[in-house]
């Protein structure tokens, strides 16, 4: 893996990370044009734990609180939601990971993606924040999160669709899905270095180390702006037109498998 390559990967990280779009189906796509498969779980977890930054830098105040009162209802709820994608994880991991392999549903994925956020702006907003939430909001908005462990599937997405149609105020939607990222992001990680560890081959880079750096710092500075850019989107504008990109890019990767023979895949 090049400079270059690492880079535009980790801008795309960055971004579809927090906006609407998902950063999974979008670094298997980007890996099967740059041909960086051999490297790629060295590098993700990297890039992850870049954006895991970014999002602790933004939400710092609020989870100094929750360090402070580690019982009161946002991180209980927090942890409520993040049990879905524990189980899931726990039962499916192989089957996911096939799918991350052979991307064969990426195209799907994307569609359903965009559909799902179509749906969420027909959603009568309400004003239910922290207070109003209960368990059975957690439970649903962790569940939605954890289908997104499948590439294509937007883990912001679905939690801030979730959150919507569960009377969820568009700000705090987006808070707690950011928030939610934070065990995600950070199990994911350790998950990932524990298979490294553990495997024959043991635990190696796999990529050299400056691509390495700029692919987080890449991925950390769009990180920390992708969030302030959904944070602005759900005050002010609509989730709508993230739909119209995830169509045009599923039914071009649909395409391309169906017709072209993974033209994508041949295009660097």
């Amino acid at each position: 893996m090049n400079v270059f390559q690492a880079f535009i990967l980790g801008i795309m990280q960055g971004l579809a990370e927090f906006l609407p779009i998902s950063s999974s189906g979008h670094l298997v796509l980007l890996q099967r044009i740059f041909k960086v498969n051999e490297d790629a779980m060295t590098f993700d977890i990297a890039l992850h734990i870049a954006t895991l930054i970014s999002v602790c830098l933004i939400y710092r105040h609020r989870i100094w609180e929750m360090i402070k009162n580690p019982f009161s209802k946002l991180p209980i709820f927090i942890i409520l939601g993040t049990i879905p994608m524990v189980i899931l994880g726990l039962l499916f991991d192989d089957a996911i990971e096939s799918l991350f392999v052979s991307g064969s549903l990426l195209g799907i994925s994307f569609i359903i993606t965009g559909l799902i956020l179509w749906f969420s702006e027909h959603v009568v907003s309400k004003a239910k924040g922290i207070e109003q939430m209960g368990i059975k909001d957690s439970i649903i908005i962790g569940t939605s999160q954890a289908l997104a462990m499948f590439p294509g599937i937007s883990r912001s997405g679905m939690t801030i669709a979730a959150g919507l149609s569960r009377g969820l105020n568009r700000k705090f939607a987006a808070d707690f899905s950011f928030l939610l990222s934070i065990p995600a992001i950070l199990g994911a990680a350790v998950l990932d270095i524990l298979k490294m560890v553990t495997s024959d081959t043991g635990f190696s880079l796999g990529v050299e180390v400056f691509p390495l750096i700029v692919g987080m710092l890449a991925a950390g500075f769009t990180g920390y702006f992708a969030i302030k850019i959904m944070l602005k989107v759900l005050s002010k504008g609509s989730l709508k037109y993230f739909s119209y990109y995830l169509w045009i890019i599923g039914l071009l990767i649909i395409c391309d498998q169906m017709f072209f023979g993974k033209f994508f895949t041949r295009i660097f």
